[in-house]
């Protein structure tokens, strides 16, 4: 029987003003949202620059594009100095080995999915709900924003989450 937990919106078993609270750090991650050309290959990518290989890191769409990363989330993360421009987006199928310590989903339907797939796995699964900057409109500018955004938003859920005290700062 797996072992899912799903952590409530209203609560942070990660808040270190209660250690008590702490959960181990993840051996490996996996991070799911709907084309896995945006949100999770910057999670992935940022995840894989604050902790190098203490943790293994993984990211699926459930509807994968065929077209690679998104033109803007590349531009955003090599302002950061990290380049995701070959990622190949991929599915939870494609993945060869489906044991993770924790999935994380990044959009409500990507979470339905990671209940459904993950139901005989033991692992965690979380919720971090994140900005989809493709639904945003308007010049280059607003939308880079957007993109930006989200990028940041991630960037602070994974250095506050996954890791500890010891990476660079972007």
């Amino acid at each position: 029987m797996a072992n899912i937990v799903i952590s409530p919106q209203y609560t942070d078993p990660f808040d270190k003003k209660a250690p008590e609270n702490r959960l181990e750090m993840p051996a490996s991650v996996l991070f799911i949202c709907n084309f896995n050309a945006v949100r999770s290959p910057m999670a992935e990518s940022l995840t894989k620059f604050y902790c190098g290989r203490k943790i293994y890191v993984e990211s699926v769409g459930i509807r994968p594009e065929e077209c690679g990363a998104n033109p803007f989330a590349v531009a955003v993360m090599e302002e950061e100095g990290l380049d995701i421009s070959g990622h190949k987006p991929k599915r939870f199928e494609d993945l060869m080995d489906s044991s993770f310590d924790l999935v994380v989903t990044l959009s409500p339907e990507a979470q339905h999915k990671a209940i459904d797939l993950t139901r005989t796995l033991d692992c965690r699964v979380e919720y971090w709900p994140t900005l989809d900057p493709t639904a945003v409109v308007g010049n280059r500018e607003n939308i880079l924003s957007a993109f930006r955004q989200t990028r940041d938003m991630l960037s602070q859920k994974i250095k506050k989450h996954l890791t500890s005290d010891y990476f660079p700062t972007i």
